[in-house]
């Protein structure tokens, strides 16, 4: 048997579609490769373990439910489940900070899913105004993590 290859860019497209049609769950199956997104953060690829975060207090830096930034045009969210780094490694100071200046396709922060790590980037030139987590963070998917304007 050969090593299964996640394709994540099926996955976050899945997952993009499940956000623009307020499904709950979508699967597809190729052969014996067989894909299920599910809202609620769970992904699960074949019989790969789905990855799971424990909620926490937000940081004082963060949103209340409800004041609109779940709306807001500028809002980069989670694109999966696991635990935010602010910057490249402990010590140094973080990608981004509120009042930086960013292009798009820079990295704002990290995620660590899976003992990957995966960069967040800028989907847009702007400004960083709020950061919404804090470093070391466990996240959902679709969780608000900063607003650029």
């Amino acid at each position: 048997m050969g090593k299964l290859t996640v394709d994540k860019a099926l996955i976050r497209e899945l997952a993009a579609l499940l956000d623009e049609t307020g499904l709950t769950e979508i699967e597809i199956a190729d052969d014996d490769v067989r894909i299920r997104v599910a809202r609620g953060g769970s992904v699960v690829q074949a019989a790969a373990p789905a990855a799971s975060a424990a909620s926490t207090a937000a940081p004082a830096a963060a949103a209340p439910a409800g004041d609109g930034v779940h709306g807001h045009p500028g809002l980069v969210t989670s694109p999966m489940v696991g635990t935010v780094y602010t910057s490249a490694e402990p010590g140094i100071p973080p990608f981004v900070r509120v009042g930086d200046k960013v292009t798009a396709g820079q990295t704002l922060l990290i995620i660590e899913a899976m003992k990957t790590m995966n960069p967040v980037t800028a989907p847009k030139a702007g400004t960083v105004t709020r950061i919404l987590i804090s470093n070391e963070q466990p996240v959902e998917y679709g969780e608000p993590l900063l607003i650029i304007e």
